[in-house]
C-alpha cells in the first residue's frame, strides 16, 4: 500500500479515536467520504488499528513488564509469532542488539510474572534465556486492555 500524506494526516488526526470523519474532513479539506475509504483501505491492510488504550499505572494492580529473550534458533518471526498470542502479551518486537525479542506483558492481580512464566513461557521451546524489566514509571505508556 503506498501511504501518501493524507494517510498520514489522518493518522495523526486518529490519534483521538473519537474524532469523527466529518471533522477530520473539514481539517484537511477532503469528502467525509474519502476519509472514511481511506481509513477502511487502511484497516484493511494492517497499517491501522482505532482502539481503547488504557494507562496501566491508572489501574491499581496492574503493571507492564518489558522482557529480553534470547532464542535457540533463527526463526525469530515464528517464536515472535508464537509468543505475541500468550497471555497479557502486549507486544512482541525481533530487535538487534543483547536480545533477540523484546516483549511487553500486562499483568494483573492474580495473573502476574510468576503465573506468565510458569502458565504461559513454559510452553513455548528453545528459549535460551529471559531477563525481566519491570516498569516503575512510564511516560506516553498506554496498552490495549487485554486480560
Amino acid at each position: 500500500m503506498n501511504i501518501d500524506e493524507t494517510h498520514i494526516a489522518i493518522m495523526k488526526l486518529l490519534r483521538d479515536g473519537r474524532r469523527s470523519f466529518k471533522k477530520i474532513a473539514e481539517e484537511l479539506s477532503i469528502t467525509e467520504n474519502t476519509v472514511r475509504a481511506r481509513v477502511r483501505r487502511l484497516q484493511d491492510e494492517g497499517v491501522l488499528d482505532v482502539t481503547g488504550l488504557v494507562n496501566p499505572e491508572s489501574l491499581r494492580g496492574h503493571r507492564v513488564v518489558i522482557v529480553g529473550m534470547k532464542i535457540c534458533h533463527v526463526n525469530l518471526v515464528d517464536k515472535g509469532e508464537e509468543i505475541s498470542r500468550l497471555k497479557g502479551v502486549v507486544s512482541v518486537s525481533v530487535v538487534t542488539g543483547r536480545y533477540d525479542l523484546i516483549v511487553q506483558v500486562l499483568f494483573k492481580e492474580g495473573y502476574g510474572l510468576l503465573e506468565f512464566y510458569t502458565e504461559e513461557l513454559s510452553k513455548v521451546k528453545d528459549i535460551q534465556s529471559v531477563e525481566t524489566f519491570v516498569v516503575y514509571k512510564g511516560y506516553n505508556l498506554k496498552v490495549p486492555y487485554l486480560l
